[in-house]
């Protein structure tokens, strides 16, 4: 993983970036939560999707949005965001001209953009959104929406109500041409404290099942007492999943 810097139409945007080793290695995109909430992209749940994807292959870049960090401009709460997330994938995908898939994956208002830029970018073949904030932004741009993907929540979360978001993932997957998979996270609250190991297994076993031409499963997660590990996933046991994200932020 190495710090990049590159252009964005407010000014140098600051990000981390991990090359797959392959020349063809699919490329994904991970957007952070709401910056004047103290979100950035050493956001625990962030970090832990960057992780996901460059254990499974992927040439992963996550990054600040304008104002945040060493990213300049101010921040937009929408308009200047989605132009910093078009330019990161710019960038990605200028790294990797060889990739066969690109993938989009955002927590929270980090999820509202990402699913904003899927609208834009036919380019983009699947997303993941984690805990996306139904109870105060707009999604019905979604309509139709034009590509399939994953929606994870946590059930105990005590900023986005669960229903909402369940009847999110409920009205997408009625669209024609899309399969929306949805993933409760039963004991998750929104920064899915002691949960990071699970949201982790879930987002993996939804990238190998698209990777591998299978069929997402469509269930709610079970506790993690229940929790089924795939084999084929590389998975950081949890003593080392807290050591590895102490440096990095709850929110």
């Amino acid at each position: 993983m190495v710090e990049v810097l590159f252009n964005g139409h407010a000014g140098r945007l600051e990000g981390r970036y991990h090359q797959g080793t392959k020349a063809n290695a699919p490329v994904a995109l991970i957007l952070h939560p709401h910056p004047q909430y103290g979100g950035t992209m050493n956001n625990k749940v962030v970090y832990s999707l960057f992780s996901c994807f460059r254990d499974l292959g992927f040439s992963v870049l996550r990054f600040n949005f304008r104002s945040v960090g060493r990213s300049q401009g101010n921040f937009e709460d929408g308009p200047g965001e989605l132009a910093d997330a078009t330019s990161a994938l710019d960038w990605l995908q200028g790294q990797n001209p060889d990739s066969h898939q690109c993938w989009i994956a955002g927590y929270s208002f980090g999820a509202w953009i990402a699913l904003q830029l899927l609208m834009r970018r036919p380019d983009i073949n699947n997303f993941i959104a984690v805990s996306p904030p139904a109870n105060e932004k707009d999604f019905s741009f979604l309509a139709p929406c034009p590509t399939s993907g994953l929606i994870i929540q946590g059930g105990k979360d005590e900023i986005v109500p669960p229903q909402l978001v369940s009847s999110l993932a409920r009205r997408l997957n009625a669209q024609r041409h899309v399969d929306i998979d949805f993933a409760m996270i039963e004991e998750g609250d929104h920064m899915y404290n002691n949960h990071l190991t699970d949201l982790y297994k879930v987002t993996g076993n939804y990238i190998l099942d698209v990777l591998n031409n299978r069929k997402p499963k469509k269930r709610p997660l079970p506790t993690t007492d229940e929790a089924e590990e795939d084999d084929d996933m590389l998975l950081l046991e949890e003593d080392d999943e807290e050591d590895d994200l102490d440096d990095f932020e709850d929110y």
